[in-house]
């Protein structure tokens, strides 16, 4: 038996990307202890996930604060760790490679640099979608991928009945109208509108929800949807997850919360702009596609509303 390392920060949209990976280095690797590296926001969330030993955290903290970066590897080091996993990718992560196996290769350490392909560089294997990418590097790494392109992540759902209850929640549609402050090109502007369009279609067959995140609570009010909370503050990632798994229809801007809707199977649409697309960020699932436009500004709810599929909810 051996100890495995698996390392992923963040953010909330990669978390729920990983998890075929995750899944599929377990099934490589089932007989042996597998530790997951991450950071605050996601640490009690993975100690939920059943193909994990163990969750380390990782603060995150200056690398130059030599006593909590000795303090950290020193804890690593004493797992006698046999294999890495860096589903991270990132300098941080390959700053942690240079201390802990620093002449390692992906015998070792299975980073994308480390599994790089010989006709690319790393520019041009960085287009390639996210999926594709871990599927490549596990791959390289002999591991069997039978779940890397299908990331399930009901795994993190929890029992919210209460809140359901609460506010009578039976057939909804949850949208997810915000974004990060300094991510507004992101942000589609007509949420009002079409929330508009769907009550005068649906009057009340149909709630219409949002669930902020806890710095999302203020805006809030100047979407006309009813605001889900828990006693007053955001829902946890386990609890959002389930309040998306359980609803009709997702309708979200790029964001955490459109890529665990794409991984828990619910059925939706998302909002792409010029930032990306929805093919190298891998959300386009069987359930759930994305509108991909140049400008969000001139997406019109009409544009969207057309794209609503309800054809499956019996209504009472």
């Amino acid at each position: 038996m051996s100890n495995i390392l698996i390392i992923k920060h963040g953010s909330l949209g990669d978390i729920a990307q990983a998890c075929g990976a995750i899944q599929d280095i377990y099934e490589n690797h089932n007989n042996d202890q597998i530790y997951l590296l991450t950071t605050k926001p996601y640490f009690e969330l993975f100690k939920k996930n059943p193909y994990l030993t163990d969750v380390i955290l990782d603060k995150r903290l200056s690398r130059f604060n030599l006593i909590y970066l000795y303090s950290l590897m020193r804890r690593i080091k004493k797992l006698k760790i046999s294999k890495v996993y860096d589903l991270q990718n990132s300098s941080r992560t390959s700053f942690y490679k240079k201390i802990l196996f620093p002449s390692s290769n992906l015998n070792i350490w299975s980073s994308s640099e480390t599994t790089l392909p010989n006709d690319k560089t790393k520019d041009e294997f960085d287009k390639i979608s996210v999926l594709e990418r871990f599927k490549h590097q596990l791959e390289t790494s002999n591991i069997n991928t039978n779940y890397t392109m299908s990331p399930d992540f009901s795994w993190s759902c929890d029992d919210i009945s209460k809140i359901k209850s609460d506010y009578k929640l039976e057939k909804y549609i949850i949208l997810f109208p915000f974004c990060s402050p300094h991510l507004t090109n992101k942000k589609w502007p007509y949420y009002n509108e079409l929330i508009d369009k769907i009550k005068n279609k649906y009057n009340k067959q149909l709630k219409i929800i949002i669930a902020p995140g806890p710095n999302e609570i203020s805006q809030a009010k100047d979407i006309n949807a009813l605001c889900i909370l828990d006693n007053n503050k955001a829902l946890n990632i386990s609890q959002l997850s389930s309040l998306i798994k359980d609803s009709s229809f997702v309708i979200a801007n790029d964001t955490g919360p459109a890529h665990m809707s794409a991984h828990l199977g619910a059925k939706g649409i998302t909002l792409f702009g010029s930032h990306t697309t929805a093919y190298k960020v891998s959300i386009e699932r069987e359930n759930f596609k994305p509108i991909q436009v140049t400008d969000l500004n001139k997406l019109s709810a009409e544009k969207v509303f057309e794209k609503i599929d309800l054809n499956n909810i019996n209504f009472i």
